[in-house]
């Protein structure tokens, strides 16, 4: 199920952090307490792969997660792009696979943070790591939301 914002996300639990691409999914995944967050290796898809939705929910499955929460590409004007409704389709699709709570959260600048916490690195180990590293930070983000609420 969506959720509109955190007020009826569960407080405690592991949760599934993705930034979705439709080349790579990058994934992290908090412990139960929400005071760590670990990041898991990028999905990659096929070109024209389309089970992303069942691919993420597996996962969320197989790493026992209480709740998913998926980065949300908004503009810096707070318009939303053609990737926001593909986002927003796959989260659709998501949410019909598996009964977990989903939310939202901007992901405005994580990609910029998440390099720059991974310091100096080879551009291949880059585009091996910064999904994932991107998806840490949107977990984190939402932690803090979560802990605010």
């Amino acid at each position: 199920m969506i959720l509109p914002d955190f007020k009826a996300f569960p407080r405690t639990g592991r949760i599934l952090g993705v930034d979705w691409g439709l080349s790579r999914i990058g994934l992290a995944v908090s412990d139960g307490t929400g005071d760590f967050v670990f990041t898991r290796p990028v999905i990659q898809m096929s070109r024209g792969a389309t089970n992303h939705a069942d691919v993420v929910a597996q996962i969320a499955g197989d790493e026992c997660v209480v709740g998913i929460v998926v980065g949300l590409p908004i503009r810096n004007d707070g318009s939303e792009s053609d990737t926001t409704k593909m986002v927003r389709d796959f989260v659709d699709e998501l949410s019909d696979k598996t009964d977990l709570p989903i939310c939202f959260v901007e992901e405005n600048l994580t990609s910029v943070s998440a390099q720059e916490s991974m310091g100096r690195v080879r551009v291949r180990d880059i585009k091996q790591r910064l999904d994932s590293e991107s998806a840490r930070v949107i977990l984190e983000n939402a932690i803090a939301i979560i802990k605010r609420a």
